[in-house]
């Protein structure tokens, strides 16, 4: 990564995805002699990592700093208690990321004050690299530093902008919350095949691939998923005979409409 930084990164908040995002900077070429980790009690094995990496650690807002960017990684529930004091350490040229679900431009403003903000949604396969990432950038934001997050951000994997602030709700419960949707569906087939007599840990070995498999067969593939689907789906066959079900008025997509629609909804009540 080639960046120009006036000031260090504040990294608010060494938790796990914080913490995957520091080590993403520094395999990019960032020092971490340039990264202040502010966390007074980041988890002990990724201390540890970014330790080892140079990376320095406050326990609160470090003094007589002004940061190039102050990159907020803490809980939404906690935000109003912790931000307020990380607002002397921004200058003229300093640039507000956040990776708090449904905390708004207009909360960040209150807390921090004006400044060139980004709000992201990442989600957790960024902890290897894998991730997707959606952002809004405010008005104030610069050419040059919506390119300085742009790189900040696609250390963990494609960072994709939308058009509107209330867009990153929808990114939040597509993407955002979307990991665990796949993990669920990991669960729900295990637990099919266990109630059609396989040993549950098979079950679990076989849908943990299949799901695993099929998600890297999605990345690497030109096709689409639609394509990918009918490469697989033989007429009258048992992969036919499923889809009939998945794909049924009732089946896969009005459920999966009504679940991202709640987690939006969610992501909506947390701005509150």
């Amino acid at each position: 990564m080639s960046v120009s930084l006036s000031g260090p990164i504040i990294l608010i908040g060494a938790g796990n995805m914080g913490g995957a995002m520091a080590m993403g900077w520094v395999r990019s070429g960032i020092p971490g002699s340039q990264i202040i980790a502010a966390d007074p009690n980041p988890p002990e094995a990724m201390k540890s990592r970014l330790d080892a990496a140079g990376i320095r650690f406050a326990a609160g807002a470090p003094e007589g700093v002004t940061a190039s960017v102050i990159f907020v990684a803490v809980k939404p529930q906690v935000m109003d208690k912790v931000l307020p004091a990380y607002r002397s350490l921004i200058g003229s040229e300093t640039i507000v990321v956040s990776i708090a679900a449904g905390k708004t431009l207009a909360f960040l403003e209150e807390h921090l004050g004006s400044a060139p903000t980004v709000r992201a949604m990442p989600n957790t396969p960024a902890m290897i690299g894998r991730g997707v990432t959606g952002a809004f950038a405010n008005g104030l934001v610069s050419e040059a530093q919506r390119s300085l997050v742009h790189s900040l951000l696609d250390v963990s994997g494609p960072v994709e902008w939308v058009e509107t602030e209330a867009l990153i709700d929808a990114v939040t419960a597509v993407s955002g919350s979307g990991p665990a949707y796949v993990f669920h569906l990991a669960e729900c087939m295990a637990e099919a095949g266990r109630k059609l007599g396989l040993p549950a840990d098979l079950a679990m070995r076989l849908a943990r691939a299949t799901v695993s498999g099929a998600g890297e067969l999605l990345h690497q593939s030109p096709d689409e998923a639609a394509q990918l689907r009918k490469n697989v789906t033989s007429p009258g066959g048992t992969t036919a005979a499923a889809l009939d079900v998945l794909m049924a008025e009732d089946g896969m997509q009005p459920l999966f409409d009504v679940a991202i629609k709640a987690a939006r909804d969610r992501a909506r009540e947390l701005a509150g």
